[in-house]
């Protein structure tokens, strides 16, 4: 019992270690500077109590915070002991899983993250409600986002999420990436078809448009 409550105690400081440095990123973020594209007067600048970019970045965190939360509670559901730990000064969550001996709780567990993100982003396409606020504007690209990661730059990654679950399943990376990158292009489809999303990552203004981040 002393032994389990240590490891809970342990994994609880991992977790919050982790969620502090996400949390830091996101204030980083939303801090940058603004860069207009558009030619306006007085009246049509920005509002100081103008949020739209934090809200949108706000809302990418969330997708992030949702995949990495995601391979925690399956890791849990499967009766191990996830922990975070850094690989390459990244913080990587890990499943506590032996993978040679279990292969498909590990499958399970590397799937779930790009998995639920994309299950956010098909429920905002298709739930009824009134779209294309920021938020859920950053949700979407937070999921789009991170599947583009994990199908091209963190593809052969030695702790990617698409790399593991090749090596403990039928599936090779490629047919990984169709299947996750396929999900995301029909979303991004989607989205582009969609007049509440126009400007999808350009705020329009009275006489223009603005690009960039507020605070």
């Amino acid at each position: 019992m002393l032994r389990r409550e240590c490891l809970a105690k342990k994994i609880s400081f991992r977790l919050s270690r982790a969620i502090r440095l996400a949390l830091a990123s996101a204030v980083l973020v939303t801090g940058a500077p603004v860069v207009s594209l558009a030619q306006k007067g007085p009246a049509d600048r920005v509002a100081p109590l103008d949020n739209y970019w934090r809200n949108f970045a706000f809302g990418f965190a969330a997708s992030i915070l949702a995949h990495e939360t995601a391979h925690v509670l399956t890791s849990l559901a499967l009766g191990a002991h996830p922990y975070v730990a850094f690989d390459k000064g990244r913080p990587t969550v890990y499943s506590g899983i032996d993978s040679e001996k279990y292969p498909h709780r590990q499958f399970l567990f590397s799937a779930a993250g790009l998995t639920t993100q994309a299950l956010i982003n098909e429920g905002i396409l298709d739930v009824p409600h009134s779209r294309g606020g920021s938020v859920e504007r950053g949700l979407l690209a937070g999921g789009i986002g991170t599947t583009l990661f994990y199908i091209t730059l963190g593809r052969n990654g030695a702790v990617s999420d698409i790399a593991v679950m090749a090596r403990t399943s039928s599936l090779s990376k490629g047919e990984l990436s169709l299947i996750f990158g396929g999900i995301s292009a029909i979303q991004a489809f989607r989205i582009s078809r969609d007049p509440r999303y126009h400007h999808f990552f350009v705020r329009p203004s009275g006489d223009g448009a603005e690009v960039g981040f507020s605070w």
